[in-house]
């Protein structure tokens, strides 16, 4: 008698299909990330058609012509918006939104906007039968694409369980901070921190400048000093050198400490410092600088540099 011996073969589960919605330097590059280590990116959308479809040749993608689309095709869909007033169109547009037949579906959202935002998507997702996640990102475009974001995240923990393969990948530091709104509080806390810092460190070069003091010293001085900070690090040699290329820009900075000033009017804080950096970033969007990085609000502190006052 012979006996056969079968060998059975289980294959791997299918990864779940993503879908992008706003694919500017963040998502984008998260998106390249995703699809570089076997993540199906099947779907992006942005209102810049031209960059969506960019983006979707580049990665074998649909550019969909409107957001249903991109939940129709996609398991998992991650967005990364501008602001609270995107994030209300995409999710409660009249005529198209991201919830429409979205039962099953499961939201990432990624943008800096407001806690109160995160907690009415959440509520409009609930009722379309989808889940949401906030995953707030304290990175920039190189950790995007090398997927080494720090993500800070709030919802409900079992659907942050559900999506830890996926957040893992995108991540070297993954944190759950609490319940929906929580890891946005804390991004808020996070980029108004930074910016004040930012603008510190700018007063007080621009001040070694106007002094004659060499600052490649006084940089290496506060990095060994009381003065060192993360932005010294990230912004110091750039403002030195005046190379302002973007990876956060001043209007990204002004809206964030809005935000947390907002935050602190509800707690009945005074916080002059978060209040004062916010104007400094809100005059570079004035001058025309809002697109610079935020190291670029050193040229409204350095002597000679800037626009040009009238006599």
């Amino acid at each position: 008698m012979i006996v056969l011996l079968v060998t059975m073969r289980y294959k791997k589960p299918m990864k779940k299909r993503i879908g992008f919605v706003g694919v500017g330097r963040m998502g984008a590059n998260m998106a390249r990330r995703l699809k570089e280590i076997g993540w199906p990116v099947v779907a992006v959308y942005d209102v810049r058609t031209k960059a969506a479809r960019s983006l979707a040749r580049e990665l074998h993608a649909e550019a969909c012509g409107n957001l249903a689309r991109v939940t129709e095709l996609s398991d998992i869909i991650i967005t990364v918006v501008t602001d609270d007033k995107a994030m209300e169109s995409i999710f409660a547009g009249k005529k198209d939104n991201l919830l429409i037949a979205a039962r099953g579906k499961l939201f990432v959202n990624c943008a800096t906007i407001s806690p109160t935002m995160h907690v009415r998507v959440e509520k409009l997702a609930k009722r379309a039968g989808a889940e949401t996640l906030e995953a707030c990102m304290a990175s920039s475009i190189t950790q995007a694409r090398d997927g080494t974001l720090y993500l800070m995240c709030g919802g409900h923990e079992h659907t942050f369980r559900k999506i830890k393969p996926l957040l893992k990948d995108l991540s070297a530091s993954l944190r759950y901070i609490g319940p929906t709104g929580q890891a946005a509080q804390v991004k808020a806390l996070v980029n108004m921190v930074m910016n004040i810092n930012t603008a510190g460190l700018a007063e007080g070069l621009a001040l070694g400048d106007a002094l004659g003091l060499n600052l490649n010293m006084l940089r290496e001085v506060f990095s060994q000093t009381g003065a060192n900070s993360r932005v010294l690090q990230t912004d110091g040699e750039d403002m030195q050198n005046r190379e302002h290329s973007c990876f956060f820009s001043a209007v990204h900075a002004a809206k964030d400490s809005g935000i947390a000033l907002a935050l602190s009017k509800k707690a009945r804080l005074n916080l002059p410092l978060a209040a004062a950096t916010q104007k400094q970033f809100r005059r570079m969007e004035k001058l025309g600088l809002g697109e610079l990085d935020k190291s670029g609000i050193a040229e409204l502190t350095f002597k000679n540099r800037g626009p040009r006052r009238k006599k």
